[in-house]
């Protein structure tokens, strides 16, 4: 129980109707991305010897500037979370510091549509991850990352889990959409 308290204090109610698995769904969806943002801020920003250049010009700074990479791993993580509104009553109402919109329902379109858009653009993550198992980057050359040894393991244990991200958010997504429309049927009948 206290889990559970810790969870509502963090991330909102669980709306009513939501069974276990789609708490347990979303919370995992909110994670999956955390890992490689970890990996991310501790090799570029932190300079951690997590990956070793192709070449000597080649350097980890050609990931790009810090602010860069730090914003990349914060959006990507606030992305992630979102997942959870599809399970809590802030992905159903209007939360109160929402001007004009306050306590009003939202649209079932408003999450559903972005949150569909999301889950299939995500199903391309796996496809990603084997093209760089292969060494190809993501425009099918070479990949600049190199990762030997230890730097391997460390990384697919960082990246794995982006490739359940977008079968999360579409399971979750289509949970959203039909508790709300049953919801929807149960109000307006008499």
């Amino acid at each position: 129980m206290a889990a559970v308290a810790i969870a509502e204090r963090l991330h909102g109610r669980t709306a009513p109707g939501v069974p276990r698995w789609a708490v347990w769904t979303a919370y995992a969806t909110a994670l999956t991305a955390l890992p490689s943002a970890l990996w991310r801020i501790a090799a570029v920003v932190l300079d951690l010897p997590l990956s070793a250049p192709v070449s000597a010009e080649a350097t980890a700074l050609d990931e790009g500037p810090w602010w860069y990479i730090v914003s990349l791993s914060v959006v990507s993580e606030a992305l992630a979370f979102l997942a959870v509104g599809l399970i809590a009553v802030w992905g159903e109402v209007w939360p109160r510091w929402i001007p004009w919109l306050r306590g009003r329902t939202i649209p079932v379109p408003a999450a559903v549509v972005p949150a569909a858009i999301g889950a299939v653009a995500l199903l391309f993550m796996p496809y990603m991850l084997v093209l760089y198992a292969f060494g190809l980057g993501v425009d099918g050359g070479p990949t600049e990352l190199v990762v030997n040894g230890w730097q391997r393991v460390v990384f697919w244990i960082a990246y794995g889990p982006l490739a359940l991200w977008g079968p999360l958010l579409g399971i979750l997504t289509v949970h959203y959409r039909r508790r709300r429309a049953t919801a929807s049927r149960l109000e307006s009948s008499p």
